[in-house]
């Protein structure tokens, strides 16, 4: 008895190191794909804080919150699931799905630059395809519903890259890896942004401290933060088209198309060789110029298609459902 006893807590030693071990792997490929992940991580930062632009600074965190809450949702409810399924019985839909959402950041990134040079256009534009609204509430609601799309697209680019690094361990693995990539990155992109949005919030206390050495650094926040939230909001639009583009150029690779990818690489080696300065940056920005520049083209020609076919068949299906 006592040699069975021995024998059945040396198996338990067994499974335990075995799911120590396991634990380590799955702790070590999620911190390797969160680091692959990182360019579309960075511009899902960037991204958020233009939609709580414009609203009052109490509504900020809540609206936050909102959106951390329904980036969460899509990656463990839907996204996560989703992609063991495809990967498993339609590996051959990824690409078509993440160029489709491509599409929408094209079309996300578009219409805010169609916003800042043509405002009543745009607005005009807005109100055919969503409708007029002026309620607060439903403004809000709006806000967050678009945030939480754009974020769909943005986390099914950085699921696909984390599968894609884990693509021959087990479905266990792979569900643990992405489950514990997307709740990391939730938690990253969404308190930096918290962060930032309430950083005038932080300047304003300091400039009222009792420590004079604190005061400037709290005017500048004070001073400088919504300058910053400006640049940040372009620098969000910008990161739409790049990301939105490039998806698109390296779906068109993928599915056998390859010219245009090629063709951007060899513009990019002619810029870098011509400017010898930092060929690596350089090469960079012009093939990150090039991909945000085809999905402006992208984009303009979905504004056109929603705005003038779309939204009207539309217009006219919804009395009919009523």
């Amino acid at each position: 008895m006592a040699t069975g006893l021995i024998a059945l807590l040396d198996d338990i030693t067994a499974i335990a190191k075995m799911a120590a071990a396991s634990l380590d792997d799955v702790a070590a490929q999620t911190v390797k794909a969160s680091t692959k992940a990182a360019g579309v991580v960075i511009d899902d930062a960037a991204v958020t804080p233009r939609y709580v632009v414009g609203l009052t600074p109490e509504r900020e965190l809540p609206i936050i919150a909102r959106i951390a809450f329904g980036s969460l949702k899509n990656k463990l409810l839907f996204l996560l699931p989703g992609a063991l399924l495809l990967g498993y019985f339609a590996p051959w839909a990824i690409t078509p799905l993440l160029m489709l959402g491509g599409i929408y950041l094209c079309y996300e990134g578009a219409e805010k630059l169609y916003g800042a040079l043509f405002p009543h256009a745009a607005h005009a534009h807005e109100e055919a395809v969503l409708g007029a609204t002026s309620d607060p509430v439903a403004l809000e609601n709006e806000k967050v519903a678009g945030a939480i799309r754009t974020d769909f697209i943005l986390s099914a680019e950085i699921m696909a890259l984390t599968l894609s690094t884990v693509a021959d361990a087990s479905i266990y693995t792979q569900a643990a890896v992405l489950a514990g990539v997307g709740i990391l990155i939730t938690l990253a992109v969404y308190g930096a942004v918290g962060l930032i949005v309430k950083a005038d919030d932080a300047g304003v206390a300091l400039a009222k401290n009792p420590v004079a050495l604190l005061r400037p650094l709290g005017r500048g926040l004070v001073l400088g933060m919504p300058v910053f939230l400006k640049a940040l909001a372009a620098i969000g639009t910008a990161a739409m088209l790049w990301v939105g583009g490039s998806i698109l150029v390296h779906g068109m690779a993928q599915l056998g198309e390859a010219g245009p990818e090629h063709f951007i690489h060899d513009i990019s080696e002619h810029v870098a060789q011509a400017l010898q300065f930092a060929p690596g940056l350089v090469g960079w920005f012009a093939t990150s110029a090039q991909q945000a520049l085809l999905a402006l083209v992208v984009g303009a020609i979905t504004i056109v298609v929603l705005g003038n076919v779309v939204a009207p068949i539309w217009g006219r299906l919804r009395p009919a459902k009523r």
